[in-house]
């Protein structure tokens, strides 16, 4: 009979239509391409967002933590306070230190929270990956602060935190957050 529908019959509207708003799609028919973009999209979301958050929030306590060091050895000294530290001939030495620490609080919190819920890699192999990761994103960090020092001969405190704590850190952060999820702590 036109007209009437039997409950095995479906229609597909226009999504864009008003008199669909609201209806859904009949399974197996096609989504609008904009859902499946918009599906796709959370679902990638909802993959990167948790890791991403907690490794910058890993990443935001080291740096707190490196930056306190850093300006402790190099701008602070037990009998004159603040000034020339003990370390402050020898900046990049003394950075070379705070990273060192750094990378070792930075491995235990990505390795049990940020990735805590991928498979546990050899550990070997993944600190091996990690201590070589860190050296490269070392040396992009140190050569912002050797740059800043030894090539424009800024050496305040407001220079060294601004090229070797911060630009150094995002530097360095960006290169690490890409190499540890693919590969110090891989999926699979």
């Amino acid at each position: 009979m036109p007209g009437v529908l039997t409950p095995d019959q479906t229609t597909q509207e226009d999504p864009a239509s008003p008199a669909s708003a609201g209806t859904s799609v009949p399974a197996g028919a096609a989504q609008h391409p904009s859902t499946a973009r918009r599906d796709r999209l959370a679902a990638l979301l909802a993959e990167h967002l948790r890791p991403t958050a907690t490794f910058l929030l890993v990443g935001g306590v080291v740096f707190l933590l490196d930056a306190a060091m850093y300006n402790l050895l190099v701008f602070w000294s037990p009998s004159q306070g603040w000034g020339a530290g003990l370390m402050h001939g020898s900046p990049l030495t003394a950075k070379l230190l705070t990273i060192a620490v750094a990378s070792c609080l930075t491995y235990l919190g990505n390795r049990f929270w940020t990735f805590g819920d991928r498979p546990r890699p050899d550990t070997t192999r993944s600190i091996v990956l990690f201590i070589l990761v860190n050296l490269i994103a070392a040396g992009l960090q140190l050569s912002c602060l050797g740059f800043s020092r030894y090539v424009l001969g800024l050496d305040s405190v407001l220079a060294d935190n601004i090229s070797g704590t911060l630009v150094g850190q995002v530097v360095s952060t960006s290169f690490r957050y890409v190499t540890y999820g693919r590969l110090v702590f891989p999926k699979r």
